[in-house]
C-alpha cells in the first residue's frame, strides 16, 4: 500500500487569542508543525499542543519563522544570516524543552511563512537555516519546497531534505506557491482540496493555476490548520486517500 505523510501547522494560538482546532486536525494528520513562539504560540500553547499531539500519536516538528508576531511571520525580513541562524536555534531549543515536558520530542524542522518562501531562492538565509539545524541536531530532517535552495543546501550539508507539497495552496507554473496576496492562492473547497492531494499522492503531479500539469514528488503534504474549514478539508483528504488505498504515515 502506498503511504504519504500529512502535516499541519498547529500551536498558532497566543494568550487569549485562539486559532484553529488542533485536536481535530490531529485526527487526520501524522505530523504536526508546532509554532515556536516567534510568529505564533506562547509557552503554554506550545506545551499543550505537544501534549495533545503525543496523545494522538502525531509526531512534532519545529515550525520556525521570522521574529514577527504582528505579521504572523508571513512577511519577508531582510535579517542578517547569523542573527537568523541564532533565531532558528533558539526556536528549536524552546520547542525541544517544552516537548520533553509533554513526553515527546522534536523530529524535524519546517520553516514557516515568509521564511519558507524566502529560502526557496534566498541562498544566504537558506544556508542560515541549514547551519542552525545542523548545529542543534544533524539528524533532524528539513521540510521544504522541491527544488528549493534550502533543500539543496541541506543535502550538501548531510541533512535529510524532505520535499513537501500543499493541499490547499495554488501553484505557479514554475512550481512555486501563488502569493497569498493574489486571488485563488488558497483553496477552500474540501472536494477540490481532496482531488488536489490525490493527484499529488498517486500521480506525483499537481495542476498549476494556469491549468498546466507539473511533476511534483512529495514525501509530505501540508493541510493548513488555520484556513477556514481546515478540519473539513483534512477529513476529506484523509477519506479520499483511504478510498484510493493510500495510507497516512509519518516520513520520520
Amino acid at each position: 500500500m502506498a503511504s504519504i505523510d500529512l502535516n499541519s501547522d498547529v500551536g498558532e494560538s497566543f494568550g487569549r487569542w485562539t486559532l484553529g482546532d488542533d485536536n481535530a486536525m490531529f485526527q487526520s494528520v501524522s505530523s504536526a508543525n508546532v509554532a515556536c513562539g516567534f510568529h505564533a504560540g506562547d509557552p503554554t500553547v506550545i506545551r499543550t499542543t505537544c501534549q495533545q499531539a503525543a496523545e494522538a500519536g502525531v509526531v512534532i516538528g519545529a515550525h520556525v519563522g521570522y521574529r514577527d508576531l504582528a505579521g504572523f511571520g508571513r512577511r519577508f525580513l531582510d535579517i542578517d544570516p547569523l542573527e537568523l541562524a541564532d533565531d532558528v536555534v533558539y526556536q528549536i531549543g524552546a520547542l525541544q524543552a517544552l516537548a520533553a515536558t509533554a513526553g515527546t520530542s522534536v523530529t524535524y524542522v519546517k520553516p514557516h511563512g515568509g521564511l519558507y518562501n524566502a529560502i526557496v531562492k534566498h541562498t544566504a538565509q537558506a544556508q542560515a537555516v541549514v547551519d542552525a539545524v545542523k548545529s542543534v541536531d544533524p539528524t533532524l530532517p528539513i521540510l521544504g519546497l522541491p527544488g528549493s535552495e534550502v533543500l539543496r543546501l541541506a543535502e550538501a550539508a548531510g541533512l535529510r531534505a524532505v520535499t513537501e507539497a500543499f493541499a490547499d495552496r495554488a501553484y505557479n507554473p514554475d512550481g512555486t506557491l501563488v502569493s497569498r496576496t493574489l486571488p485563488g492562492a488558497v483553496l477552500h473547497d474540501p472536494a477540490e482540496v481532496a482531488e488536489h492531494v490525490l493527484r499529488m499522492a498517486t500521480e506525483q503531479s499537481v495542476r498549476a493555476i494556469d491549468g498546466s500539469i507539473l511533476n511534483i514528488r512529495a514525501e509530505s503534504i501540508c493541510v493548513h490548520g488555520d484556513s477556514p474549514g481546515a478540519v473539513a478539508m483534512a477529513t476529506a483528504v484523509k477519506s479520499a486517500l483511504s478510498d484510493a488505498g493510500v495510507s497516512i504515515g509519518t516520513f520520520v
